[in-house]
């Protein structure tokens, strides 16, 4: 198949101008018939790397996944887009499945998603013999390596797969893994000579931040206010610490459920589907959620809690920004977190695994407490070299703060340790710290560290100061910290030759607070946010529609290039990236007639974001045209409210979003046709966004008023307020 052909198809039906890195070099060997190892990081593109060649082959592609909700999701967006796909698992009725199976037998399917277990049933290879598969994709590949860190023991049974179906191509896919699992899953799949294809690991629309866990409830709760309705994972090391979370979100006004393998399946499956749907923004898990999971949304994963290895850590963290906008990892670490796993692998019977177990814990804590770049260290151990020295979006290398001498407190840490030690036996860093600074507390009293020559001559830095000199310290090797569960700390040789010879020491000193400068992050989409919530609104309400989550109908990508360049007809629409024929037949004009409407409103030159960017081709507003200012369409929403219908009930009957709606009677405001805000804003949030408006200023745009607000109002209100407020 030429170039132009793949090429015409990826548009035609993905809504894409351009492949992603190799995918086009995955999908020319597969065609060819060769087998393939395909490694591409999460959000890398890989089901287009089956899904593209399914569509070019006479036949079946049959799909082997692991989870339920992955195949569902596969299958929910590739029917959006006109594709002929299905799926057989324990979830369907019998009669549904029925069904599926008839439609498989007439060669009504492209692609069939099936979990392993399914294959190997009574009767159901022979059925298989008889659909015609032409190709097969094993998805999480890495499931069937023991050295991967997923092992699935069904997954072994696959390579039976090759005496079943011979002569077909196989394609195995994962996003993590190392040198020794790629060898391993291709022999134990069998692959015959397979081309492997391996994609930078690195995603550099995430960035990565470590942070010391303090009083972690705080930085849990504070980091999702801080974030209030984006999209986010917190997760958490036991089921407890999952319904804790989420119960303490709940009880500071953010919608947060939570996931663990111990909640009844129902409740799980509708925790997730409220998650995945846009119902709730915060889902609070433990590790048993995510994998397969297809949200492209999410901005942000947080850490609560050490994960036990770096695959773990890379696999979880890149559920993140899968939409290749910017997003956030976030890690709480404490090496409290550390001695609690170590505990638990001491308690394991299987020395060899305990051995691996704790190799890779070590490797997780390095990773947790190293002082260059995080990208750097993550991509190094997947074999990857990352070009120069800063990455420009970790923790570390935003670190712009210089090293300056801390000889005279380090000494005083130092020696703080060290006295306690000759007194009986090594204590915590926390206590040592608390001698330091003075306290008084029992343990500090009972042991009689209050008589010490050290007590409280730290006393003018805080606590957090002392901790986090004392976590650089352990670090650089001048303290070393037990493995005997209770984390002691005792001098290193390093350390007694540092006291005894007053030996300079240079650190960067524990920071006070995060920078809040604006800068540019990698994957970002600068647009019209008014229009992008209008946009998000429509997008909710169609999806909720027709039962399948928001992302299906289109990605934050897609909305965001359509509130940069305002497509109003069907050509400009289906250059959208992820617009294809299927979309744009069965969304386009909603979505356009949103855009319209928006721009006989608002001028794209009065929003600072959009007219500082040089990249955007702004348009002119389409002023409507009559003597009153007010269109058809305006006018039939007036009616309707004038009717005794609300914005939302006129929403609902016009097909159109709520903010659409309002946005009609907001001109309808202007224009005199209408007198009052009775029934279209909350009589008690009135008052309040009358006085924001009016302290930030009616000329401000939207975006800031809704900011000072505290995102609490729509756009919508917000612009019906404004309206009412205009001089007539």
């Amino acid at each position: 198949m030429s170039n132009l052909e793949l090429q015409a198809r990826l548009k035609q039906v993905f809504g894409y101008d351009h492949f992603r890195p190799l995918q086009r070099e995955i999908i020319e060997a597969s065609l060819s018939g060769h087998d393939v190892v395909t490694i591409l990081p999460t959000g890398g593109g890989k089901s287009l790397c089956y899904q593209l060649p399914a569509l070019q082959r006479e036949g079946l592609t049959v799909v082997v996944s692991p989870l339920i909700a992955l195949m569902k999701d596969q299958v929910d967006q590739l029917q959006a887009a006109g594709v002929a796909a299905t799926f057989l698992n324990s979830s369907l009725a019998h009669s549904e499945a029925r069904a599926r199976l008839d439609g498989l037998d007439r060669g009504a399917f492209k692609l069939l998603y099936l979990a392993p277990e399914r294959l190997f049933l009574e009767g159901f290879t022979d059925k298989l013999k008889g659909w015609q598969v032409a190709a097969l994709a094993i998805d999480e590949a890495h499931c069937i390596s023991e050295w991967g860190h997923d092992f699935r023991p069904e997954y072994r049974r696959l390579a039976d797969l090759r005496e079943l179906l011979p002569g077909i191509p196989v394609m195995a896919l994962t996003a993590t893994a190392t040198e020794r699992v790629r060898g391993d899953i291709a022999a134990q799949l069998r692959l015959d000579d397979p081309e492997v294809h391996i994609a930078s690991f690195n995603r550099p629309n995430l960035s990565y931040r470590i942070e010391a866990k303090d009083q972690p409830r705080r930085q849990v709760r504070d980091y999702v206010q801080a974030n209030d309705g984006a999209s986010g994972i917190v997760y958490c090391q036991s089921r407890r610490a999952t319904e804790d979370y989420a119960a303490l979100l709940q009880e500071s006004g953010i919608k947060a459920l939570p996931y663990h393998a111990g909640l009844p399946q129902e409740e799980r499956i509708r925790n997730q589907e409220a998650f995945i749907r846009d119902d709730v923004p915060v889902i609070c898990a433990t590790v048993a959620f995510g994998m397969g999971i297809n949200k492209p949304n999410v901005r942000y994963v947080l850490h609560a809690d050490l994960p036990k290895n770096i695959e773990s850590y890379y696999q979880e963290t890149g559920r993140a920004g899968r939409d290749g906008l910017p997003a956030e990892c976030v890690l709480f670490f404490s090496a409290g977190d550390v001695m609690k796993y170590r505990h638990f692998i001491e308690q394991m019977e299987d020395e060899a695994a305990a051995r691996v177990a704790d190799q890779q814990l070590r490797q997780m804590a390095d990773f947790a407490e190293f002082a260059e770049c995080r990208r750097s260290a993550l991509l190094r151990y997947f074999g990857e070299t990352l070009s120069g020295d800063n990455c420009g979006s970790c923790d570390n290398c935003l670190d712009e703060r210089e090293e300056v001498d801390v000889t005279e407190p380090c000494q005083k840490l130092l020696s703080c340790v060290y006295r306690i030690n000759q007194r009986g036996y090594p204590m915590g860093l926390n206590h040592a710290v608390d001698v330091l600074r003075g306290s008084k507390n029992a343990k500090v009293l009972n042991k009689g560290h209050d008589q010490l020559s050290t007590h409280g001559i730290g006393a003018d830095q805080a606590t957090a100061y002392w901790q986090g000199l004392g976590r650089q310290l352990v670090q650089r090797d001048y303290l070393a910290q037990s493995n005997d569960g209770y984390s002691t700390v005792d001098l290193t040789p390093a350390a007694l030759h540092a006291l005894r010879d007053r030996q300079e020491i240079y650190m960067k000193l524990p920071r006070t607070k995060a920078k809040s400068e604006r800068r540019v992050r990698s994957g970002e989409i600068t647009c019209d946010e008014g229009l992008f919530e209008l946009l998000r609104d429509l997008r909710k309400r169609m999806a909720d529609a027709r039962g399948v989550p928001p992302y299906v109908v289109f990605g934050d990508v897609s909305l965001r290039y359509m509130a940069r360049r305002y497509p109003r007809d069907a050509d400009a629409f289906l250059a959208i990236p992820g617009v294809g024929r299927q979309k744009l037949r069965e969304y386009g004009e909603s979505f356009i007639e949103v855009i319209e409407e928006w721009m006989q409103e608002n001028d794209p030159r009065d929003f600072p974001s959009m007219a500082d960017d040089a990249s955007v081709d702004l348009p002119s507003p389409r002023i409507a045209k009559g003597p009153d200012g007010l269109n058809a369409t305006v006018r039939e929403s007036l009616s309707l409210l004038q009717a005794g219908k609300s914005a939302a009930e006129i929403a609902v009957a016009r097909n159109l979003a709520e903010g659409t709606i309002e946005t009609h009677l907001a001109r309808c405001l202007e224009a005199g046709a209408l007198q009052s805000l009775d029934g279209l804003v909350d009589a008690g949030e009135l008052p309040r966004i009358r006085s924001t408006i009016e302290e930030i200023g009616h000329e401000a745009g939207l975006k800031p008023i809704f900011e000072a607000l505290n995102e609490q109002i729509t756009y919508g209100k917000i612009r019906l307020v404004l309206a009412s407020m205009a001089p007539r």
